[in-house]
This record gives structure tokens, C-alpha cells and sequence, in this order.
């Protein structure tokens, strides 16, 4: 059973994270970097966790020799409250190889995720994490998700297939599910979900980008095609 749709990876979610960025770079101390995002709605995984209500988002990042370690706050969807993420990779490449691992720990500080989630309603440090694996040639990525905090339970994992062309990019995304469908997806009970979604995005400039996502194979009830709206202000 999928543990709860809300746990974001927000370090995938371009749709929310594009923002502002700086950075200050020194070869021996590494490179620290920030940034802020605006969007029209929450999107993850081809969920609208918001219901189409705005979020803003922010990041701060350190990176040296290859290994990356940092923060990401959000607004949070109408659901689980304010969010932020504590990140911790290592990655590189080799020509037109590149290569990520990348374990994100989820907390949700004001609550607000209702029965079923944790016992006291707040996913604090360490309940909910994933473990992400991504592994790219040129403009083609895959990345696997797998749930591996002290929350987590049932046999779900995310899978995703991304490429870029030009200002466009495309992403095709699977929720793999185990267990019982959850109630929202059009399937019968005891059946395994493997809902898909897709998701085509448009760079305008720098600053604003758009994208539409709609599920294409075991959809929610009453899914509707989503279109949402990044912006983001340069810091000079």
C-alpha cells in the first residue's frame, strides 16, 4: 500500500523548486548555493497537493568533490502543512554518463496529516525518507525512489523516465504499488496499481515555465489535466 502520497521529492519537483538561485564558489571550500520558487500549485508525482493553491519554496545548498548536502522548505499542500526536506547525496559523471544517490528525509513540523499517516500526526526526523537512485545519458534520465523511513511501510516505489529538448522536457512517472489500490484510484479492490502519469513542460525563459500534467493509466477519480505555473526572480 502505498504509505502516503504526500511525501514529496522535492528534489525532483522542478515544477516547484524553479526559482532563484546564487551561489560563491571556491575549488577548496566547495560550492554553496540558494534559491527561491513561486508556483501556482503543489505538483508531485502527478498529484496537485494543493488543490491548485500557490507555494512558494526555498533551498540551500552545499556541494564539494561530487557529494551534496542541504535543505528545502515549502509551504506545504493543503494537507500536510509547512514541509521541509533534509538532503544528502553524492554523484558525478563520466562523459555523457552522469550518475545520483541521494537519500531525502521528509518533515512536516506543524502536523496536519491526519489518521493513518503517523501516530501523533507529525512526521518528525526520520519517519518518512527516500532512498533515490538516478542514472543519466545526455538529455535521458531514470530515477528510482524507494520509501525508506522508520514511517514507511507496503511495497511502493516511484519510477521515472525524463528528457530535455531545447526549452521542452517530458517526464513519464509510476507509482508502483504492491497492495490494495487506494480508494481514489479507478481500479477493483485487491488489484495492484501501477498508476502512470505524464508531464510536459515548456521553459519560456529563465524565469517562467509551464507544465501539464494528467495521469494516463490507473487515474484518481475525477482526475483532471493539471497546468501549473513557475516563476522565479534572479538574485544579483
Amino acid at each position: 500500500m502505498i504509505v502516503k502520497k504526500l511525501l514529496p521529492a522535492s528534489i525532483a519537483a522542478a515544477t516547484l523548486a524553479a526559482g532563484m538561485t546564487f551561489s560563491t564558489t571556491a575549488s577548496a571550500a566547495g560550492e554553496l548555493s540558494a534559491g527561491v520558487g513561486v508556483a501556482s500549485s503543489y505538483l508531485w508525482r502527478g498529484y496537485d497537493l494543493g488543490a491548485g493553491t500557490p507555494a512558494v519554496s526555498g533551498d540551500l545548498t552545499y556541494s564539494i568533490s561530487g557529494l551534496h548536502v542541504g535543505t528545502w522548505v515549502s509551504s506545504g499542500d493543503l494537507n500536510a502543512g509547512t514541509e521541509y526536506d533534509l538532503i544528502l547525496g553524492y554523484g558525478g559523471e563520466a562523459g555523457d554518463f552522469n550518475y545520483d544517490i541521494t537519500l531525502v528525509n521528509y518533515v512536516y513540523p506543524t502536523g496536519g496529516l491526519g489518521p493513518g499517516y503517523v501516530a501523533d500526526g507529525e512526521a518528525d526526523i526520520g519517519d518518512f525518507s527516500d532512498a533515490i537512485l538516478t542514472l543519466g545519458y545526455g538529455p535521458v534520465s531514470f530515477s528510482w525512489y524507494k520509501p525508506v523511513g522508520d514511517g514507511s511501510g507496503g511495497d511502493y516505489t516511484y519510477y521515472s523516465l525524463s528528457a530535455g529538448f531545447g526549452q521542452f522536457s517530458a517526464l513519464v512517472g509510476m507509482h508502483k504499488d504492491n497492495g490494495d489500490c487506494p480508494a481514489d484510484v479507478d481500479t477493483g479492490a485487491g488489484e495492484t496499481c501501477d498508476s502512470v502519469h505524464l508531464d510536459l513542460s515548456y521553459a519560456y525563459n529563465d524565469n517562467l515555465s509551464f507544465t501539464l500534467s494528467q495521469f494516463v493509466a490507473d487515474e484518481p477519480v475525477n482526475d483532471d489535466l493539471k497546468m501549473v505555473v513557475s516563476y522565479s526572480i534572479p538574485i544579483q
